[in-house]
């Protein structure tokens, strides 16, 4: 593990090698006491928030100059998460782990876990189909904020360094350049069929086409 200081800043930049157990103690730690981290994601880096810490959640929005009108997504470490968070049967989840881990979020029904200041109506969830980023949120044991490390309207972030030149928090997780992904592909399972919201690295009607076998 390596630290870089940030000029005029209080944050700490991680340098992620494998097996680092002190990285996670420190990111879990932030997270704990309503800071923000930067991490890894399988698209470009993340946002990290503690969803159940109101004051943590506001910090997000204010960062990114973001309008609270405009709803936030979480991620989770697994699957078998979702159910905390979302209204899900079993037939659902089976379809949706086709996916997941993986570049989608899919928005579906929530529950009174989430937070109305993180999504009034619904939930878009993300489990993201990366390491370091699974393991954060099994270890910390509950969903973070899944948004994108930038200011509001800017293209994602796929460095540490790039992240920094328009946002600062408490940690960044840098696990180097994440290569140029498109954003995840954003579908909506609130209406009884699947809804694109938005074109990503995973075809919509390859998810169609998965659902109709599911549920033919």
């Amino acid at each position: 593990m390596e630290f870089k200081e940030v000029v005029g800043s209080e944050m700490l930049w991680v340098k992620v090698h494998e097996r680092c157990e002190r990285c996670y103690e420190l990111a879990i730690n932030v997270l704990e006491k309503g800071g923000l981290i930067i991490y890894p994601t399988d698209t470009a880096y993340g946002l990290g928030a503690d969803i159940r810490q109101e004051d943590a959640v506001l910090k997000v929005y204010r960062v990114k100059r973001r309008p609270l009108s405009k709803p936030l997504t979480i991620a989770l470490a697994s699957v078998e998460m979702i159910p905390e968070y979302a209204e899900v049967d079993e037939r659902l989840l089976k379809f949706i782990s086709r996916f997941l881990p993986g570049r989608v979020t899919f928005i579906l029904r929530k529950k009174g876990s989430v937070p109305d200041l993180v999504n009034p109506k619904a939930i878009g969830i993300r489990v993201p189909d990366n390491e370091v980023a699974l393991e954060l949120i099994r270890r910390f044991g509950r969903a973070i904020t899944a948004t994108s490390a930038n200011l509001s309207g800017r293209p994602p972030k796929y460095r540490v360094s790039d992240v920094v030149k328009e946002i600062r928090v408490d940690l960044a997780l840098d696990i180097g350049d994440l290569g140029r992904t498109e954003p995840s592909t954003i579908v909506e399972l609130i209406t009884g069929k699947p809804k694109l919201i938005r074109e990503g690295p995973v075809p919509f009607q390859e998810i169609v086409r998965a659902y109709r076998e599911e549920f033919s």
